[in-house]
């Protein structure tokens, strides 16, 4: 698949151009996204894979092994092609026993660049996004303190760009009075919409919305109905729920996982799928 065939075309970020399908590395790291993979050449060979079909968005975090994953992919990457360009993301460190605490005061996020910047072995990030909620949902309350902190590294020179992780619409805008924010990262899918007026408003700001977890958070009966339209189309579930994403705004970017060659390859494949309108129609009706 050549560079321009792949699906959605592309979106300007910042001053950055991206493939809307991207990849997202998460996976690249052992179970539970805590140690070495089990396949050290395989993780390497998604990674050239997913460059060789013309992706140029990665989606990383030095928290995801920890370290494992972004060692991966300097190892896989570098010296990186001038049109790629990766995403991390910190406020996050992996404990003792895997877990996920918050590490989000402004020297544990200057830290984590510079790890960041260390680990993929780069002198500026890309863009780095300011994780704040859990896993699930945005955590109210004010995040000035942090975004500031990561605002002053971009002057530095050590950041292009700034995004959120996991943000209410209330913490976009508080992090814009302080700098440009240019994507948002949150838990968004055909079944899970409580996003959908952030979409809209993202959208029409120019900001890049990048869903994670496409199949997460479904209900059995919800999985039913999307299993119904993968079934109409001849398509897998994972290929529906991607290409509704793409279809729904022109400003969602895709970032799928996987640690397998052959995946990577369908999922890009799944998420140039056309969905009819009452396909279309049916997968609305999930959400609500």
């Amino acid at each position: 698949m050549a560079q321009n065939d792949l699906p959605g075309g592309r979106y300007t970020v910042g001053d950055i151009d991206l493939t809307r399908v991207g990849y997202g590395a998460m996976q690249l790291a052992g179970p539970g996204v805590f140690g070495p993979p089990a396949d050290r050449d395989a993780a390497i060979a998604v990674l050239r894979e997913a460059v060789d079909l013309g992706i140029t968005h990665i989606d990383t975090a030095d928290f995801y092994g920890p370290h494992v994953t972004n060692e991966i992919i300097r190892e896989a990457l570098s010296p990186y092609p001038d049109d790629l360009h990766i995403v991390t993301k910190v406020g996050a460190r992996r404990d003792e026993n895997g877990g996920w605490p918050h590490a989000r005061t402004p020297a544990e996020l200057r830290a984590q660049v510079h790890d960041n910047l260390r680990h993929l072995g780069l002198d500026v990030l890309d863009v780095v996004n300011l994780r704040v909620g859990g896993l699930e949902s945005a955590e109210p309350g004010s995040i000035a303190e942090q975004f500031a902190a990561l605002a002053e590294l971009r002057q530095q020179g050590l950041i292009r760009h700034l995004g959120l992780s996991t943000v209410n619409a209330e913490q976009l805008a508080e992090a814009q009075s302080i700098a440009p924010v240019v994507c948002v990262q949150n838990l968004y899918n055909v079944a899970r919409r409580g996003d959908d007026d952030l979409v809209g408003l993202t959208a029409r700001q120019g900001i890049a919305f990048v869903p994670y977890f496409p199949l997460g958070g479904f209900s059995p009966l919800q999985s039913d109905a999307l299993d119904t339209v993968a079934k109409q189309l001849d398509a897998t579930p994972l290929a529906v729920a991607l290409a509704w994403l793409l279809q729904r705004s022109e400003n969602i970017l895709l970032i799928p996982g996987t640690s397998s060659v052959a995946h990577l390859r369908e999922n890009v494949a799944g998420a140039g799928l056309e969905l009819p309108a009452d396909a279309l129609a049916e997968l609305d009706a999930i959400g609500r």
